[in-house]
């Protein structure tokens, strides 16, 4: 392996290690931003970008994308809370929420690889659709409910111990499902294949159109569940939620080594790059800098890392 190639495979760990240590250097943050119970809280800060981004992958490894990622989250959080507020069972609640994603995902996949459409146009499309559905089912207000046992997917019963929240367990299996399917499948290779050149793909015997509708509507359900991880930290669904978070979810993706050009992504580099836009959120958070510049941070971790990917493909 040359060096190009290791600090391309480094790449992740290294911007990690940097925003970590840029945090570190300020003393009135340091004593807590260091501690255990901090990187917890990151780390449960972390679960929903972080499902979001395991679909993601799979979308942007195929040479697609979804801009619908934030509104699918939203409204998944809402029929999630509807169906707790009537009374439903918590494995017919979850069932029904994933499968509600992966609808989502299906009419995208449906719209992007049978019509041959744009992945760009049509979730932005979707994006607004999706929005406007949650805000008709919630008629415009956050939906509450009494309990759920939803509501301890992403706290612990004691913060100060070293305990995990269930979220962050799910994602971890999640994330290792997701490898070994991308990895150790065939229908895996295809996703690498259809992104590195869908026509070739297609002349070696991909059935590319039925592939790529199955990763989106696989990315919908991991974005349904996200859905409910936000559900289980907000305790309401609320149809305004998740505004722009896919610049997060596709920045992770990118960040972790993904190229937009579609054809490389791992699950690791994606886990990492969530981790990434999670510290940056939480130390911004401890600065006490405002919400705009975060927002400017974010924007500009987030032209860098096109960049890069840029420079990575001219090579």
């Amino acid at each position: 392996m040359n060096a190009r190639n290791l600090l391309a495979k480094l790449g992740p760990f290294i911007g990690l290690l940097l925003v970590i240590a840029l945090f570190s250097v300020p003393t009135e943050v340091r004593g807590y931003f260091l501690t255990y119970a901090n990187f917890k809280i990151i780390l449960t800060q972390t679960v929903i970008v972080a499902i979001g981004a395991l679909g993601m992958t799979l979308i942007i490894v195929s040479g697609g994308i979804d801009l619908s990622v934030g509104s699918t989250i939203a409204f998944s959080g809402v029929v999630g809370a509807l169906l707790i507020q009537r009374g439903w069972p918590t494995a017919a609640v979850v069932g029904v929420v994933i499968v509600s994603g992966a609808g989502i995902g299906l009419l995208n996949g449906v719209a992007i690889a049978g019509l041959r459409m744009m992945p760009f146009i049509i979730t932005l499309g979707t994006l607004s659709i999706v929005r406007g559905a949650a805000q008709l089912l919630a008629n415009n207000e956050t939906v509450n409910y009494d309990s759920s046992p939803i509501n301890e997917w992403m706290t612990t019963p004691d913060q100060a111990g070293w305990s995990l929240p269930a979220g962050a367990w799910i994602l971890l299996g999640l994330a290792v499902a997701t490898a070994l399917f991308l990895r150790q499948t065939v229908l895996g290779r295809h996703v690498f294949a259809i992104g590195s050149n869908e026509a070739t793909a297609r002349l070696c015997g991909v059935r590319t159109v039925r592939t790529k509708i199955m990763i989106y509507t696989a990315a919908g359900a991991l974005f349904g569940l996200a859905g409910l991880m936000q559900l289980s930290r907000l305790r309401v669904g609320d149809p305004t939620v998740a505004v722009g978070l896919e610049l997060d979810i596709i920045a992770a993706v990118i960040i972790g080594g993904a190229s937009l050009g579609g054809g490389v992504g791992t699950v690791l580099g994606s886990m990492i790059g969530a981790f990434i836009m999670a510290v940056l959120r939480n130390g911004s958070g401890q600065m006490g800098w405002p919400t705009s510049v975060q927002q400017i941070i974010i924007g500009v971790v987030i032209i860098a890392a096109v960049f890069l990917d840029r420079l990575r493909q001219a090579k």
